[in-house]
């Protein structure tokens, strides 16, 4: 399993509205970068919305940034968006045999571990800017020019 898609296409919207900010950057436009249907995008759309991230006109009038790149965390994007259920990064399995000695003990164990996993993540994704991020992309861009 994968962490949903959901978060670098957020990350991918986020980067163009800044990168491009007077476009009308309509759904269907936004769908042409990321290379998806402009469904999955109004839905991340709504997701970015409700967590302040961006304003959307209703119709045809396009999204803009509601809030400066520089306060935006990367984490800020990655909860906007549910990429995970329950806010939990990792699923354990449910059902080990209690009778096997590591059946027995296994959750516990990866329970505390992947805990930390998820927070050492979670702070890394807490440190980066969305400006840090269009920066580079935009060196990036540059770049390839």
């Amino acid at each position: 399993m994968k962490i949903s898609s959901r978060f670098s296409i957020a990350v991918h919207v986020l980067s163009l509205l800044a990168v491009t900010p007077g476009a009308h950057s309509t759904s269907e436009w936004l769908a042409g970068s990321v290379g998806t249907n402009p469904v999955i995008i109004r839905r991340v759309l709504g997701q970015l919305k409700k967590a302040g991230l961006v304003t959307v006109k209703a119709g045809s009038g396009g999204a803009h940034l509601a809030r400066g790149l520089d306060e935006i965390a990367l984490l800020d994007v990655y909860r906007a968006v549910d990429v995970v259920e329950e806010g939990k990064l990792f699923n354990i399995h449910e059902e080990p045999n209690p009778q096997c000695p590591v059946g027995a003990n296994i959750q516990a164990v990866l329970q505390l571990l992947l805990a930390r996993a998820q927070e050492a993540m979670e702070g890394v994704l807490a440190e980066i800017t969305m400006e840090e991020l269009v920066s580079v992309l935009s060196k990036q861009i540059q770049a390839r020019a």
